[in-house]
């Protein structure tokens, strides 16, 4: 957690926080975090505590709009801490596809030439992760169910067509809908980081 919000000076240089302010903060998470009779239960309790008391206090000091950048990286570090987040996915979602694809023949109605060249390429990239194999010829035959994520005003809300909306983890989720509909990416992670670590 602490070389998190360390890494919050490549953001903005004025984003500095100090290895002592940080030892002070959890030192105070230890004092005030509420006490449990077992071992499991009181690093459980710490850990909420001194998870919720580092996010408040760094928040105050975050322009608006890095907020809930910060709530993001804040949540895929405590899942990579407990090995639940893929790096493969997570290097895919920040940087998307790469290389050379050929594209299919546009079959949808809905989507021009130009960004059906685009959705492929992620789509295609994509299905090369494990949990995500198959996806591109899935959108392909049923491209009119994606539709509906598509056109939908709260496409991050909408569930996705059967398998993949039992198959798929959140995070993977935001991953098709980043492929789909991008703008609507900041309200999906909300979503992520409330379902992860709380709201």
């Amino acid at each position: 957690m602490f070389f998190t919000i360390i890494d919050l000076a490549v953001i903005d240089p004025m984003y500095q926080y100090s290895l002592q302010w940080f030892a002070t903060l959890f030192g105070s998470s230890v004092d005030n975090s509420p006490k449990a009779p077992d071992a499991p239960g009181r690093i459980k309790a710490l850990n909420d505590h001194f998870t919720l008391s580092l996010y408040d206090n760094v928040c105050r000091s975050l322009f608006e709009k890095h907020k809930l950048l910060f709530s993001l990286i804040l949540a895929v570090q405590i899942l990579f801490g407990d090995k639940l987040m893929d790096p493969l996915e997570w290097r895919f979602f920040l940087a998307g596809p790469s290389g050379a694809i050929d594209v299919p023949k546009n079959p949808t109605d809905w989507l021009g030439d130009l960004e059906w060249a685009e959705t492929y390429k992620q789509l295609y990239c994509m299905s090369q992760l494990d949990a995500l194999k198959g996806f591109d010829r899935s959108f392909m035959e049923n491209n009119k169910e994606y539709q509906k994520i598509f056109d939908s005003e709260e496409p991050h809300n909408v569930d996705l067509p059967a398998p993949w909306n039992e198959k798929l983890e959140y995070f993977q989720k935001m991953i098709v809908l980043k492929s789909i509909r991008p703008d609507k990416i900041p309200l999906a992670v909300q979503n992520f980081v409330t379902e992860k670590i709380g709201s």
